[in-house]
């Protein structure tokens, strides 16, 4: 008995790029999608067909425009992908921004090492030093 394994299907570009956005927390329905007359070089039908894709999500505020294909369908992926990136850049930007912000509250309250400490006791020395020798030659402590 041989048992055959179901056929492995490519998975719709479409459909991945829709899974990417729901893991960052959009849904499909929060974007608004209109196709656009296309501009640019490429012609008489470039400028003639709605093939650029206008992709927007008002609650984030970002407006993403795709006119890098002739094709629609192939634009519709593409400009869900830049959104997706859009909002990944987004997210590590504001990680970012948390970490140096804690490590700077933690920089803030830190004791002092060794090699800082040292600093810090020569250059009081040294500037008592200086101290020392503006007073004049008749005044001794």
């Amino acid at each position: 008995m041989s048992q055959t394994t179901p056929e492995l299907t490519p998975e719709d570009p479409l459909d991945a790029v829709i899974a990417r956005l729901a893991a960052l927390g959009i849904d499909e329905d929060d974007l608004i999608e209109q196709f656009i007359l296309g501009d640019g070089s490429g012609g008489q039908k470039i400028n003639k067909t709605h093939s650029c894709v206008q992709l927007r999500h008002p609650g984030l505020g970002i407006d993403i425009r795709c006119q890098d294909s002739r094709s629609r369908s192939k634009n519709r992926i593409m400009a869900r992908e830049l959104l997706a990136e859009k909002i990944e850049a987004r997210d590590r930007a504001a990680q970012l921004n948390r970490q140096r912000r804690r490590a700077v509250q933690r920089a803030k309250y830190r004791k002092p090492g060794k090699a800082a400490k040292k600093r810090i006791r020569e250059a009081k020395q040294h500037h008592s030093r200086k101290k020392q020798l503006r007073k004049g030659p008749g005044s001794h402590d």
